[in-house]
């Protein structure tokens, strides 16, 4: 599967699409990179005078990148229309700020794909080099098991 295949497949758009390029991916891990428009809405929030990106928008960023692209890649043609990945657990230290327009890099080594769980170690690091953010999130492959006459409720099978 072709990177920009897997960008294509991302249940996201903009503004909420938190990948810009995947460098590298294969079954143990992936790379890719986000640079941040300072024109998002949260910037104009957080903190008034001194924009900071939010914790929450760069764990989401860890996660389209190094969980949700990964789990694309892995499940490949086995990912149908329907069945999404969902973020189930994340442990997150946040070491640096992310400001307006700051390009970053997403690295997540995979620990475990498995009964449909895909666990992935990930880290950010900065255009210096300088590590961001680093820690484990995990993610469970979803399907709907009602139709949407039956309440559309989604859960695992």
């Amino acid at each position: 599967m072709r990177k920009e295949e897997i960008i294509s497949k991302l249940p996201y758009s903009k503004p909420f699409l938190f990948v810009d390029e995947i460098v590298q991916i294969d079954e143990n891990g992936v790379e890719g990179n986000y640079t941040f428009d300072e024109n998002h809405d949260f910037y104009k929030g957080h903190f008034k005078e001194c924009p900071v990106t939010p914790g929450v928008i760069l764990t989401e960023v860890m996660a389209q990148i190094g969980l949700v692209c990964l789990g694309i890649f892995l499940l490949n043609d086995t990912l149908n229309k329907t069945a999404s990945i969902a973020l189930t657990s994340t442990e997150i230290d946040f070491l640096k700020p992310v400001f307006p327009n700051e390009k970053v890099i997403v690295i997540s080594e995979k620990i475990y794909f498995r009964f449909g769980k895909l666990k992935c170690k990930v880290k950010m690091i900065n255009e210096k080099g300088e590590m961001v953010c680093t820690g484990t999130i995990a993610g469970m492959i979803l399907t709907p098991t009602l139709s949407k006459g039956d309440g559309a409720k989604t859960g695992l099978k």
